[in-house]
């Protein structure tokens, strides 16, 4: 479904811009039916052999971002969509392994450093008092 309204969101961006360069007009009807026929003419039977063959010849077996990107390079905003959201996912994941990272070496049942010197800035406040 999401991908399906991609290849929708795409195609009407598309045809805006030739409206645009071309004074015409596409109605919603001809945008839905433009982006029905891309969706089942590119088919996941195309892309699954498309992706199989870029990585045999990269000696991969898996598929990765790049190849959606080299996939999508004839289409301006399809890349730059999938390059933006591809970026947003890394760097949401950077600072989910960070988060964890820091939970992780952070002994059980002990202070965080900044928690010890919390207590002992209050200690020394509390003696000179």
């Amino acid at each position: 479904q999401r991908l399906k309204a991609a290849v929708h969101y795409t195609v009407g961006c598309l045809c805006q811009e030739l409206a645009d360069e071309r004074g015409v007009q596409f109605s919603k009807q001809t945008i839905a039916a433009i982006s029905e026929v891309t969706f089942r003419q590119s088919g996941t039977q195309c892309l699954r052999g498309y992706f199989l063959i870029l990585c045999r010849h990269a000696k991969r077996s898996t598929v990765t971002t790049e190849d959606v990107k080299l996939l999508a390079r004839r289409s301006n905003s399809l890349l730059k969509y999938i390059t933006q959201k591809s970026e947003e996912l890394a760097s949401s994941n950077m600072e989910q392994k960070e988060k964890k990272k820091r939970k992780s070496s952070a002994p059980k049942g002990r202070r965080t450093s900044e928690e010890q010197e919390a207590a002992v800035i209050e200690s020394e406040d509390s003696n000179m008092a």
